[in-house]
């Protein structure tokens, strides 16, 4: 019997030797092959980009803002993904308005400044751009003197230059420009470029674009057939694709400057543009001295004018000097700047729009029947467009935003026009008076431009009138910044070395399997008892 457990004991240390030597020799292999899947085939990697910054003010006739976007250093087809991340209103008027002042157009950017800088990472000011973009506001003072012109830019150059970014330049954008880059700025944000940020629709809807300004008006949009006159045509390649676009701008139909225009219209039709009045006698009696006359000058007294677009009982007094001021306005030969002409409103919709079509030529075409007014060459709009800027506070004020039928609008418009001032003021109480004087009137003006001069007659429905998209707002500046990171450099990302994936995960399996063979065999060591 002892013999015999003797051979069992040795049998199952036979064993136990036999299972350790195989373990070990298991986790001998695991181990090698681990460390071959961890060492061998090592590939570069590139870290997720940071975001760049960038910064736009927009110069307008009336305001300026300050723009600042971000994008990721990658790039989807060479152009950067662009974002908001604020907007920052300057105080003050347009930097236009100082040309008697030129440094004080660079001091009103301080605070805009200030806030944009908080907002970017401090080891990213330097490598942030900025652009300034003056319209059309910087544009009529380059025709009226191009010295001060120059000098209000060079002021705000020297500004922003004292700020730790890169700067880029300042400069007066065409008229092309800013419709141009309005309208990529509107497919962006709708996603007619991108779609989920990373992929091109096919067949994406492209829309139009509709901006009107203080000073110009611009329509942008994807014509049918190639352009025919070549001023009128752009091209953008954006996220890999090109697209061939008509736009044009009409300085001076802008809404400030139509609004002015259509004063000047009714002055010069009421016959007063002469060199002078004739000096007015005005007799009066004095008990002692007998009769005794006094000559009373234009300074002295105001012209009064009726004005279809005004409501009744609103009055208006500008001087001469004020209301020729503009280059857009023919000037009298001679007049007096210091008199005065007052508009007293009517409150007459169909007269306002005989009064608007004045300032408009729809006859002259050079390329019939494709024209806009003016003689200007305009191929039919194709499409749904987005009118914003001016369009959108005008149309939005009278309810008919983003969209309502054109029997809508009309009756609309009319029935407003036809309110006296007294009860237009007491309906809208929380309304700036000087923005509520000109909405019957600027009301009329657009529905005139958009019905006869772009020719919506048939596709008012396609037109809607909005002020922001994607919670980002719509203006140039945005298309701007996308066009420009065609130029930027890419940011290049810090790189790392790893393995891929899969090779990472093989590895782990095996390490984990050597460490559980491990366990095996300590345990077959210490735990199991071949006397047993």
């Amino acid at each position: 019997m002892k013999q015999f457990g003797s051979r069992e004991v040795m049998g199952k240390l036979a064993i136990k030797q036999t299972l350790v030597a195989a373990l070990v020799a298991a986790v001998g292999c695991v181990s090698i092959i681990a460390l071959i899947l961890t060492l061998a085939q090592h590939h570069k990697a590139d870290l997720p980009p940071g975001f760049q910054y960038g910064m736009v003010f927009d110069a307008g006739s009336t305001h300026t803002a300050l723009f600042l976007y971000q994008w990721p250093g990658g790039k989807e087809n060479n152009t950067g993904v662009v974002s908001q991340v604020l907007v920052c209103h300057v105080d003050g008027p347009g930097i236009s308005s100082y040309g008697p002042d030129p440094p004080g157009a660079g001091r009103s950017l301080t605070p805009c400044l200030d806030v944009a800088g908080d907002a970017v990472p401090p080891g990213q000011r330097g490598a942030t751009p900025v652009y300034l973009g003056a319209t059309a506001g910087m544009r009529l003072l380059a025709l009226q003197n191009a010295t001060r012109s120059s000098q209000v830019l060079e002021e705000v150059a020297k500004t922003i230059q004292r700020y730790p970014f890169d700067f880029r330049g300042a400069r007066i954008l065409s008229g092309t420009e800013e419709g141009a880059y309005g309208w990529i700025t509107i497919n962006y944000l709708l996603e007619g470029f991108i779609k989920g940020k990373w992929l091109h629709p096919a067949g994406a809807e492209i829309l139009g674009a509709l901006d009107m300004g203080g000073a110009s008006t611009q329509i942008a949009f994807r014509p049918r057939e190639p352009a025919q006159e070549p001023e009128s045509a752009a091209r953008f390649r954006l996220y890999g694709f090109d697209y061939d676009v008509y736009t044009h701008s009409y300085l001076c139909y802008g809404k400030e400057q139509a609004m002015k225009r259509l004063q000047a219209e009714l002055r010069q039709a009421s016959g007063r543009n002469r060199t002078t009045d004739p000096l007015k006698v005005v007799f009066f009696f004095n008990f002692h001295m007998g009769y005794k006359c006094s000559y009373v000058t234009q300074a002295n007294f105001s012209q009064r004018i009726n004005h279809p677009c005004y409501h009744m009982g609103f009055e208006l007094t500008v001087t001469l000097g004020d209301l020729y001021a503009s280059p857009c306005i023919r000037k009298p030969a001679q007049f007096d700047p210091a008199a005065n002409v007052t508009f007293f409103g009517s409150g007459d919709p169909q007269r306002c729009l005989a009064l608007v079509r004045k300032i408009f030529n729809f006859t002259e075409c050079r390329f019939p029947p494709n024209c806009a007014f003016n003689g200007v060459y305009q191929p039919a709009v194709n499409g749904y467009f987005f009118a914003f800027s001016a369009y959108f506070y005008t149309f939005n004020f009278l309810g008919l935003a983003p969209r309502a039928p054109l029997d809508r609008v009309n009756s609309t418009i009319d029935a407003f026009c036809r309110k006296s001032w007294k009860t237009v003021k007491a309906e809208h109480p929380k309304e700036k008076e000087n923005y509520l004087q000109d909405y019957c009137a600027s009301a009329v003006y657009m529905t005139t431009i958009l019905l006869e001069g772009y020719r919506f007659n048939e596709s008012w429905d396609n037109i809607y009138f909005q002020k922001k998209a994607a919670d980002t707002d719509i203006g140039w500046t945005l298309g701007y910044m996308l066009n420009l990171t065609n130029l930027m450099s890419r940011e290049t990302p810090p790189a790392v070395t790893g393995v891929l994936a899969e090779q990472w995960a093989a590895g782990i399996f095996f390490i984990s399997f050597a460490v559980f063979l491990s366990f095996l065999i300590l345990i077959l060591l210490f735990s199991w008892n071949p006397d047993y």
